[in-house]
């Protein structure tokens, strides 16, 4: 059993920053990969980043790229989210999700952080 648990979220102004965190714990030591997803009203769950475990290689998509930035903690079993120059479209539930499968792309995810970027 694997637990995440995300944070950081909130209201923010359009051309503002949050950090968002999520933290893994449990049976985490076979961890090949955590990302960060997004989910608006209405809309289907969309991928934000991810991040490889053991040498840090990130992905972004093309939304995001160059205004967020993904890392992680590997001795706290924890990734981030940098979020700047965050925009309207950006409002969204985003949650994290870890790969400790093989076989399985996501195997395990958290319930989410709102975050609420205004005009």
């Amino acid at each position: 059993q694997v637990q995440l648990v995300e944070s950081g979220g909130g209201l923010v102004q359009a051309g503002g920053s949050l950090r968002l965190s999520c933290v893994a714990s449990g049976r985490t030591f076979s961890t090949y990969r955590m990302g960060w997803f997004r989910q608006a009203p209405g809309l289907e769950r969309e991928f934000v980043a991810n991040i490889a475990w053991t040498d840090g290689t990130t992905y972004y998509a093309d939304s995001v790229k160059g205004r967020f930035t993904i890392s992680r903690d590997n001795a706290k079993n924890t990734v981030y989210l940098q979020m700047n120059s965050l925009k309207p479209e950006d409002t969204a539930v985003y949650s994290c999700a870890i790969q400790t499968s093989r076989l399985v792309s996501y195997n395990y995810w958290g319930q989410g952080t709102q975050v609420t970027v205004s005009s």
